[in-house]
Order: C-alpha cells, then sequence, then structure tokens
C-alpha cells in the first residue's frame, strides 16, 4: 500500500510558500510517503469559494518546488482538468516536469465539475466528457517524441512534434478521477488507475459526480471496473486510489490513526493499491507534527499491505 499526501497550498498564506512547500515535500519523502499531490482550480467562482471552495496554486508551479527538494518523491496531480487546457500544453508541462524530475510524475486527471470555471475559461462545460477523452488520447501522442497528426475538436495537429519526451516511458502513469460509470470506463480504456472520490448523498448536484458513501459502493463500482475490463480486452491491472475513512478532503479535525489503519485494512481488501491523504494543519509546524504523527501511526503500521 502506497500513499500520496496532499500539500497543504489550498489553505494560502504561509502553507502555499515556496518554503513551505519544500519543508513538507521533503519531510513527506522522510516519513515515507510515495508521492505529494496538489489540485487544480485556476480561476474559481467567487460564491463557490464563499461555500467551502478554496484556490490552488497552478499545479505544475507547485510540483517544480517538490521535486527540486526531493530525489525519489513522486508528484501527482490530483486532479489536473484536462478539458480546461489545450491537450498540447498539458503535454508539455507534463513532459518537462517529468523530465526533469528523472520519470516522477502521476497525471491524476477529472473531468472537472465547477461550471462557473468553466465558463470563466471559455470552455463548454458539456463537451468536458468528450474532451477529456481526447485530451488523454492526445498527451500520450505528444509524449512519443514524434511526428503528430491528428484533429479534436477545437484543435488540429498537421505534423508536429513535441520535446523533450518525459523521462517515463511511454509516459508517465495516468490516473482517471471520479465516481461515474464514465469515468470508470475511461479509467479502464485510457487510463493507469482510478481514482474515485468518497462523497455522501447529496453532493451530486455540486460535485457533478454520482455519490461514493460506503465500502459496499466502491465495492460495486470495482466490481463495474473488472467487468469493463474483461469486456473491452484489458489485462493491465488498475491502480486504484481512494482516501481512507477518517480522513476527509480538507477539513479533518485530526488524525484516529486507529481508525485510519482499520479503514486501510477494509480498502486492501477491496482492492484498493494507493491512498491519497490529507492532514490537518493551519501553520506549518502543526502540519509538519500532523505528517510525523501520521507516518509513525499509519504508515508503519500498513506498510507489509
Amino acid at each position: 500500500m502506497r500513499a500520496s499526501l496532499g500539500l497543504p497550498t489550498h489553505h494560502g498564506g504561509e502553507l502555499s510558500s515556496a518554503e513551505a512547500i519544500t519543508e513538507v515535500a521533503t519531510a513527506a519523502e522522510t516519513a515515507g510517503f510515495d508521492a505529494v499531490f496538489v489540485t487544480d482550480h485556476p480561476f474559481p467562482a467567487d460564491r463557490w469559494l464563499a461555500t467551502g471552495g478554496h484556490h490552488a496554486l497552478d499545479p505544475f508551479v507547485a510540483l517544480s518546488f517538490a521535486a527540486a527538494a526531493t530525489r525519489q518523491l513522486r508528484l501527482h496531480t490530483n486532479l489536473l482538468v484536462l478539458a480546461y487546457r489545450n491537450p498540447f500544453h498539458s503535454a508539455k508541462a507534463v513532459a518537462s516536469l517529468d523530465a526533469r524530475s528523472r520519470g516522477r510524475v502521476i497525471v491524476g486527471v477529472g473531468a472537472g465539475y465547477l461550471e462557473a470555471e468553466f465558463a470563466a475559461l471559455g470552455v463548454d462545460f458539456a463537451e468536458r466528457n468528450d474532451l477529456t477523452d481526447e485530451a488523454i488520447l492526445a498527451l500520450r501522442a505528444a509524449w512519443s517524441g514524434e511526428s503528430v497528426t491528428a484533429a479534436g475538436r477545437h484543435w488540429r495537429a498537421s505534423g508536429n512534434t513535441m520535446r523533450p519526451r518525459p523521462a517515463q516511458t511511454p509516459g508517465p502513469p495516468i490516473w482517471v478521477g471520479g465516481n461515474s460509470r464514465r469515468a470508470i470506463r475511461r479509467a479502464v480504456e485510457l487510463g493507469d488507475g482510478w481514482m474515485p472520490m468518497p462523497s455522501p448523498p447529496g453532493s451530486e448536484r455540486r460535485l457533478h459526480t454520482p455519490a461514493l458513501a460506503s465500502l459496499d459502493d466502491l465495492g460495486t463500482r470495482l466490481a463495474y471496473a473488472r467487468e469493463h475490463a474483461v469486456a473491452v480486452g484489458r489485462s493491465e491491472p488498475l491502480e486504484v486510489v481512494f482516501m481512507p475513512g477518517g480522513l476527509d478532503m480538507f477539513t479533518n479535525a485530526g488524525v484516529d490513526a486507529g481508525r485510519v489503519v482499520d479503514s486501510i485494512g477494509e480498502l486492501a481488501e477491496r482492492g484498493v493499491t494507493y491512498l491519497t491523504v490529507n492532514l490537518p494543519g493551519d501553520t506549518r509546524g502543526v502540519f509538519l507534527d500532523n505528517l510525523a504523527a501520521f507516518a509513525e501511526g499509519v504508515l508503519r503500521p500498513v506498510a507489509g499491505l
């Protein structure tokens, strides 16, 4: 069982400083985390920010600071909203970071759910799923380092080449986020991993994805993923990435190590292979203390799973 830690840059202020990113990434690597991750919100709406939303640094800028401070820690976008950007801009950013970090990038992607942010960025919200599918194919084509001739809904490559190639061959792993059947099919058909999101009933309208509130919900979707893999002839294993019980997205008030360890054991039995972890802490000192406590109370006990 491996784990990716959320950098606390969503807090803004001191916790999003270059010094904080460097110190937290270094501490995460020392503590035994396998990766760190950041979110993606280029231009969020005021209404969303006023009802629990948050700002985010550009993911590639934030992860470049983490890359420079570490040697083995993986660099995880969670999630990069591909539809916000021309796919070749995304491909270039990923390839540059992967090449210069010696192959440490994990590309977590999602279709996105903030309609007002799509509008501000000039992207049709209704197209987001189709744009995401074609972007994944475009990323892989660009990462080949060979000439690309292809066309999408809003772009045309008539013989274009991107360098540098990523250090990873044929490219960094792509993990697909989302709870819907379409997201699961996308992960199975186009990705290397699936990242569902724990979400309670009633959240569907805000998050534009079905609720996933229990281990049974997760198990049902994993069964669908396995069935679809058989149907399309996929034989490669799918990384399954999930958040352990006892930790929510950003507002958990503390870490109950025993509860989290028990949850991780249950997730492992269901087929989860990688964890995403957000820890509390409004200051660098508190966050680092919680990181150290999590490593001692959770990472070490589950190291053998």
